[in-house]
Order: structure tokens, then C-alpha cells, then sequence
């Protein structure tokens, strides 16, 4: 995988399943656009949206669902596109992998992008490929880690939901969309002490049993890939302070962690059983 891999990861790893083209600001003379099916003959894909760019407009589903884009408005993505690109230089894989995470309004489960979907995105985004940018075995990587991170992120708003446990013990995800260049306060309150920016932001939408849920998702820049787990990059996972409800459980979780942090310092750390000590 290599140092490749590492370069590419952090602008292409949330970037397969959210395209914000619509027609309306395309290239009409793009006849790959112009040929695209319809997206409601279309399952949807991955639960990760796009690295955004700012030549593009925002991909949050609160903002473009409604703007008449030829888009799934549950990932703000155009219809999958299988066919290989008119000057691509291998053959990429078309398998699909199906996610852990259940899928709101429907049975099943989010599935994740092929590897030749996840190209196509690519080139809709701006990119153009160069023989020393990425090989076939690459993209096989990329998609990994791509789902990996993925899973962590839904596992982490799994502990989130775990307070509700009660009233609803089977949350799925509903919608989600990017907004890379739109920092969270969170985000801007670190940067301001001088931690960098995150590279890529996501709001998924949970359906807690009824209820929508609004989180905010903050990826940060982990170094190299761990090539044993496929994560490169830190999560910062928590409910939105939109509505009292995210606000009390934020407030809880922080008192949690304080409380616990505070017992942990005050907790006297066992001396190892030596040879003296047994004497005494």
C-alpha cells in the first residue's frame, strides 16, 4: 500500500458515495452525465459522503435535498455508475459489500461503493489519474479502509444511542451528506488553541425508533494507515447541541468521563509482588 495509499487516503476515503453534480451546474456536453439512469431505479450506497471540495456546493441532505438534483436525497449521491471510465488504464472490481449499518425506511443494510464506483466518484470530484497516483491493488485498499472507518464511526454512535437503549433499542441510519469546509464549533474552538482542522466533516441522520437524531462527525488526520485494522484517521463522534435532549446527553457523557478521569488519577496503583514482599 504504501506511501501512495497514505496520500490518497485523506481525499478519497470519504469521497465515493456523495456526489453534489446536479445536472443544473454539470457540463451538459458530458455524455457520461447525460446517459446517467434516473436515481430512484437505484438502491443507495455508502454511509461515508464525500471529501468536499469548494468549487462544489454544499452535499448536506439539509441543505441540497430539496434544490431538484438528480440525487438520492438519503446520500445526496447521483445514480451508481458500474461502467469504466473512457481513458481508465485496469479493470476495477464491481462487488459491493454490504455494511453493519441498518438503513432507515427500508430492510437490510447501507452498502458500501465497488471499487470502480468509487473511480468514477473520483473523476467527478475533478480528479484525473497519473501512472504514478494509484494502481488496481491500490483502489482494493482504498475501499477497505474507506468501510473500516465507516464501521468505527457507527460504532461510535452506537455508544451514543446506548443512553436510549430503552425507549429504542434498534437505531438506523436515515440519511447523511457532507460538509467538509463547514467546521463544526467544536472543531474551530481546537483550531483556535492551535490543534489543526479536521480534513473531512459528516452529519448522519439517525432514526432513533421515530426520532431524528442529528450527528456531527469530525474526521482528523491519524497519520499512516494501520494496515492491520484499515484505519488512518481519528473520529471525533457526538449528537448535535441542536435540540435539549443531544444537549443533556452531551452533558452527562462529560460529566461521565470527568468523574471517571478524576477516580482513575485517585486510585493508589498496586506495587508488583516481588520476592521482598512475600518475605515481609
Amino acid at each position: 500500500m504504501g506511501a501512495s495509499i497514505s496520500a490518497n487516503a485523506n481525499t478519497t476515503a470519504g469521497e465515493l458515495t456523495s456526489s453534489k453534480q446536479c445536472r443544473q451546474t454539470s457540463d451538459p456536453s458530458d455524455p457520461e452525465l447525460n446517459t446517467l439512469p434516473r436515481a430512484s431505479a437505484f438502491a443507495s450506497e455508502c454511509p461515508m459522503s464525500t471529501a468536499e471540495r469548494t468549487t462544489y456546493a454544499s452535499e448536506c441532505p439539509m441543505k441540497q435535498a430539496e434544490e431538484g438534483c438528480d440525487i438520492d436525497p438519503s446520500n445526496m449521491m447521483p445514480p451508481p455508475n458500474q461502467r469504466p471510465a473512457p481513458d481508465q488504464p485496469f479493470m476495477l472490481d464491481l462487488g459491493r459489500q454490504v455494511s453493519s449499518i441498518p438503513r432507515s425506511g427500508a430492510d437490510g443494510y447501507w452498502t458500501y461503493p465497488s471499487q470502480q464506483m468509487f473511480w468514477n466518484a473520483m473523476l467527478r470530484k475533478g480528479w484525473r489519474w497519473k501512472e504514478e497516483d494509484l494502481s488496481s491493488t491500490d483502489m482494493a485498499h482504498i475501499i477497505r479502509i474507506h468501510n473500516v472507518n465507516n464501521e468505527i464511526a457507527w460504532q461510535e454512535v452506537l455508544k451514543w444511542e446506548a443512553l436510549h437503549a430503552r425507549e429504542c433499542s434498534n437505531p438506523k441510519l436515515l440519511k447523511f451528506g457532507g460538509k467538509a469546509k463547514d467546521y463544526s464549533p467544536r472543531a474551530r474552538m481546537r483550531h483556535w488553541l492551535g490543534y489543526e482542522l479536521p480534513f473531512d466533516r459528516h452529519d448522519w441522520i439517525v432514526d432513533r425508533c421515530g426520532t431524528r437524531v442529528r450527528y456531527i462527525i469530525d474526521y482528523y488526520d491519524g497519520g499512516e494507515v494501520d494496515s492491520a485494522t484499515g484505519q488512518f484517521c481519528l473520529l471525533d463522534v457526538r449528537p448535535a447541541m441542536d435540540s435539549w435532549q443531544n444537549i443533556w446527553d452531551r452533558m452527562t457523557v462529560a460529566w461521565a468521563r470527568w468523574t471517571v478521569s478524576e477516580q482513575q488519577e485517585s486510585t493508589p496503583i498496586p506495587k508488583p509482588i516481588t520476592e521482598e514482599s512475600t518475605k515481609s
